[in-house]
């Protein structure tokens, strides 16, 4: 739902300003980028976007065009950038999602398994339990709101964005140490129901700390 709204925000901030000249370089960039997403490759239709709003942010000094680009840039964190890091790291990822775990269990780890609280086995923290994707969703929440709302760059914003992204890993963590306390609470916990109370805590506090980062520009609109 974040990619969605983003792109949507991103598109709609960039469309603010309709008084530009279009440019033949304008052209060339464009039919690049619809090369590459007419392909059937998904990956390279974000690296299109990943050029063509690389390019606006170099071509020109329009805010809304700026701000809107800087949005969509933000949308490949998640989508392509996050998911190739994990492909070349993702032992190293999972093993700091696992160490953290244990800590809060007080159990052993041996790369990404955990043994639960009662000794009863061992807890293994699959890719799809990394805080990493969760993380990549905070920052774009950041960069969206902050630019949509025309958000003006302080010192605090560094630890606006922190809070956002260490809620993530926190209840992120948290729940995978309560799963990983026994088979009972592991069944009780991983499942839909599970993930959904997980992610709706994730989506609040995410939106909570970027709109706090924020709310002197967000609250002046009003």
């Amino acid at each position: 739902m974040i990619v969605w709204l983003s792109c949507i925000a991103g598109i709609a901030t960039i469309l603010c300003d309709r008084t530009g000249d279009v440019r033949s370089a304008d052209f060339a960039a464009g039919a690049g980028f619809l090369f590459l997403v007419i392909l059937p490759i998904g990956p390279l239709s974000w690296l299109a976007v990943t050029a063509l709003c690389l390019y606006i942010l170099f071509s020109t000094n329009d805010p809304s065009l700026r701000r809107g680009a800087v949005i969509l840039l933000a949308t490949t964190a998640p989508m392509l950038w996050s998911r190739m890091l994990f492909q070349f790291f993702a032992n190293a990822i999972l093993q700091v999602d696992a160490s953290l775990v244990a800590w809060l269990l007080g159990t052993h780890r041996t790369g990404n398994l955990v043994g639960f609280a009662d000794g009863s086995g061992l807890l293994v923290i699959l890719p799809s339990c990394s805080s990493l994707a969760n993380v990549s969703l905070a920052f774009l929440c950041w960069v969206t709101i902050g630019q949509f709302v025309g958000h003006k760059n302080s010192a605090y914003d560094l630890l606006w964005c922190f809070l956002a992204c260490a809620s993530v890993v926190a209840v992120n963590v948290t729940r995978i140490s309560l799963m990983g306390l026994n088979h009972l609470q592991y069944d009780e916990i991983h499942n839909h129901w599970g993930d959904a109370v997980a992610n709706t805590i994730i989506l609040g506090l995410t939106i909570g700390f970027c709109v706090l980062g924020v709310r002197r520009e967000l609250f002046s609109r009003t």
